[in-house]
């Protein structure tokens, strides 16, 4: 049997950790080509002594040298490169028969390209990419031969309830809806009054998922929520009107998929991100993940509930931008890193962020979405745009 031959950008981050388990279990089905860990060198480092990738990346020659270090000293023969133009070369490698994009941000648009670009089997996890640059995107991979895949849980959840021969077409297919579940976050229950002195530490402690700081954040303000419906727009060729968001605290109905008569279909687990990695890398098997059986015994109740656009503004900003179209998205998302990272750092509130946000789609900006390169410009512009307003924020 061929092995599929990968490389996971952003292998040190939740989603990467994930995808190694899911690989270690299945040693005659894949193959490691390329590591990238931008600068978590010391899991980098780990990672490569355990699956002997021929290229590993970071992000810039300082980590590279001491990695390069690490894996010497383990007589590890990884190729060490580092920058943004490495993270292209081992997405695009002609040996690469998938890619795992899964580098947190706008950061992660580049590679995802160059993967589309050159035809590649797409694992997206990095949810920017579509937010950015969907209609881009999806142009880039459909005139390539790309395949892309959703690897986040909700996205996943409706891939595998769409129709088998699903080719964006809802009405084709008699469906009436996509419907996205949220947790709801740490905050669903929290008092308004409250809001404004919610801390970076109580904002990063989600309720069922083990994820990172700023995926984390977006989730208490339900902003990930706002980017991942974009993503759905973009993914299944979905109209706004046609997408919905239900608040489901227990995280086990993942999404769903409501068709013309009546019947409404969802996927259902355990909240662990192993079940759609290990879906989409098996395709069209199902392979073991690793993860544990649902065990409806021991659940407890499962509750959904409509959003409150007042706790939730970030959720109103993304269906907003989502409809205006053009480049509104990239702003929402860039502005939205910039806040994240700002409320971080303990320069601005919680409260903050969705004000950011609100600034930086209210400023002219023209539509740059017909290439990378005014994507990114773009990008540049509202982060210093959200830096600056941020600032005075934080100054009162």
């Amino acid at each position: 049997m061929t092995r599929q031959v990968l490389t996971i950008l952003g292998s040190t981050g939740s989603i990467g950790v994930s995808t190694l388990d899911v690989v270690s279990r299945h040693p005659d089905k894949f193959e490691i080509f390329a590591l990238a860990g931008h600068r978590q060198v010391g899991r980098l480092a780990e990672q490569c002594i355990q699956f002997a990738p021929k290229f590993a990346v970071v992000a810039d020659a300082g980590c590279a040298a001491e990695l390069a270090g690490r894996l010497q000293n383990a007589n590890c023969r990884t190729e060490v490169l580092y920058g943004a133009q490495a993270l292209i070369d081992v997405a695009s490698a002609a040996e690469v028969d998938g890619v795992m994009c899964a580098i947190v941000g706008a950061a992660g648009l580049p590679s995802a390209m160059a993967a589309a670009q050159n035809g590649k089997t797409i694992y997206l996890a990095n949810k920017e990419t579509l937010v950015v640059s969907g209609a881009l995107f999806m142009e880039t991979a459909a005139a390539n031969g790309a395949t892309v895949l959703p690897v986040d849980s909700e996205h996943n959840a409706v891939f595998q309830v769409l129709p088998r021969d699903y080719a964006g077409n809802l009405d084709a297919h008699g469906i009436q809806s996509i419907i996205l579940t949220a947790s709801g976050g740490p905050f669903l229950n929290t008092d308004l009054a409250a809001f404004d002195s919610i801390t970076p530490a109580q904002a990063v402690k989600h309720p069922n998922w083990s994820m990172g700081q700023k995926i984390s954040v977006d989730s208490a303000s339900m902003m990930n929520k706002g980017l991942e419906l974009i993503e759905a727009h973009w993914l299944f060729n979905c109209p706004p009107e046609k997408l919905e968001v239900v608040i489901h605290p227990q995280s086990v109905v993942h999404s769903m998929v409501r068709y013309l008569d009546g019947s409404v279909l969802s996927q259902m687990g355990n909240p662990d991100m192993r079940t759609p990695i290990a879906y989409c890398l098996g395709l069209p098997e199902r392979i073991a993940s690793g993860v544990g059986a649902l065990d409806f015994g021991k659940l407890s109740a499962l509750t959904f509930q409509t959003p409150d656009f007042k706790r939730f503004p970030c959720l109103q900003l993304a269906y907003e931008a989502m409809r205006s179209g053009g480049s509104a998205p990239c702003v929402l998302n860039a502005a939205n890193e910039i806040a994240v990272a700002a409320f971080l750092n303990g320069q601005i509130k919680f409260t903050d962020i969705a004000k950011v946000v609100a600034y930086c789609l209210e400023q002219d900006f023209a539509d740059g979405s017909g290439s990378i390169e005014s994507l990114l410009a773009q990008d540049a512009e509202t982060r210093t745009r959200a830096q600056a307003f941020a600032a005075r924020l934080s100054q009162g």
